[in-house]
């Protein structure tokens, strides 16, 4: 049976409109082989087609792969980032376009994951697109810690190039450098911003910046001879009494305030209270909340400890001496509207070496991204 040239046109393009439209149909379900896959490897080898089929996609295929990262897990979320990467890198070598528009809109929605985010505005600015300039100024306040360091980053060059170029000009340095400190959560670049404001004549309080919490007050020593008092549950666990007196380590024991000048809020129980081996200390504190509102509290300390937050508890770790820095403890929680209460459980153990000595606690509290947030009752 003879076909005619014009029948067997019609019936190659509707037979390739279908394919094309299968192959369009099949992405989320390329989307959703990936995310499967877990930490254990389960579904990899299904994942690890998908994400050689995905690459093979044009430029069509980015913005889903950037929702689909929205909410894959950290294995899922590299295979997701490769796949965006090949796709958005062979669009350009065949001097193809980008979806700037749609790039852009996700750039500005801070709903979607700071990483992916971050990814999207390094290949728009490959591309040249203006608008990424005109939205540096908005991210000083932005979710992404590394949209965010980006913005204090080119504030920070450009109070550094007028300390170069024009010397005299202190208050353009100064503002620059103010402008940063708005945005900067990371030390390496608070540490450069308050060097210069220093030599501007400005002097930064780096406890309200951080939103550190200076003010305290302590019981104890209470027993942890053995390990036994990181479980063992005494009377400040059960009631806040700011009168009451309790049998301690080594007898009566009450509450007392304490505050730290420490620039980074660094509270030294052994310093404070004595260096007592084995032995457990409480730390109570208040926070007046404006709002109901999610937070993060931020803590370091080398002991072992724990946190309460409105009687609650939020977190724990029985560990000994393994170091401190900052920001190294992250616990997600939440404040009520009005007073919340704040309790910390410090264990020292018996260790006697040098290194094992310190007993003291770093602790502020900020929103879910850095920023400082300060009690209604703060200065």
């Amino acid at each position: 049976m003879k076909v005619s040239s014009a029948l067997f046109l019609l019936l190659f393009f509707s037979c390739s409109q279908r394919c094309c439209a299968q192959l369009e149909e099949n992405l989320p379900e390329l989307l959703t082989a990936i995310k499967a896959v877990d930490h254990k490897g389960q579904g990899h080898e299904k994942a690890r087609i998908a994400v050689q089929q995905l690459q093979k996609r044009d430029a069509a295929a980015l913005i889903p792969v950037l929702i689909a990262l929205d909410d894959a897990n950290p294995l899922a979320s590299n295979w997701l980032r490769n796949a965006f990467e090949t796709i958005a890198a062979r669009t350009l070598k065949n001097n193809q376009k980008l979806p700037e528009e749609e790039l852009l809109n996700f750039l500005r929605k801070t709903s979607h994951r700071p990483a992916s985010r971050r990814m999207v505005f390094e290949w728009l600015q490959k591309i040249g697109s203006d608008q990424t300039e005109q939205m540096i100024d908005l991210f000083i306040n932005d979710p992404s810690d590394e949209l965010r360091r980006e913005t204090v980053s080119r504030y920070i060059k450009q109070a550094e190039k007028i300390a170069k170029e024009t010397p005299d000009d202190k208050t353009s340095r100064c503002n620059f450098y103010k402008k940063a400190l708005l945005g900067a959560t990371d030390d390496d670049q608070v540490r450069k911003i308050i060097k210069g404001l220093k030599q501007c004549g400005e002097e930064i309080n780096l406890q309200y910046h951080y939103g550190f919490l200076n003010t305290w007050h302590l019981i104890g020593p209470f027993n942890n001879k053995e390990g036994v008092g990181f479980a063992k549950v005494y009377p400040p666990e059960k009631e806040i009494n700011a009168s009451a007196s309790y049998k301690g380590q080594l007898g009566e024991v009450t509450w007392k305030k304490y505050q730290t000048d420490d620039s980074y809020g660094i509270l030294d129980i052994a310093k404070q209270v004595a260096p007592h081996k084995g032995a457990v200390e409480y730390a109570y504190t208040e926070f007046f909340s404006d709002k109901q509102q999610p937070v993060e509290f931020r803590l370091a300390t080398s002991n072992a400890w724990k946190l309460w937050v409105n009687g609650k508890l939020l977190f724990e770790r029985e560990e000994y001496h393994r170091g401190t820095a900052f920001d190294q403890y992250r616990v997600p929680g939440e404040f009520v509207k009005g007073k919340n209460t704040i309790l910390l459980k410090i264990c020292q153990n018996e260790q006697t070496q040098d290194w094992a000595q310190k007993w003291q606690f770093q602790f502020r509290v900020c929103n879910p991204f850095g920023m400082a947030i300060h009690s209604a009752e703060a200065k």
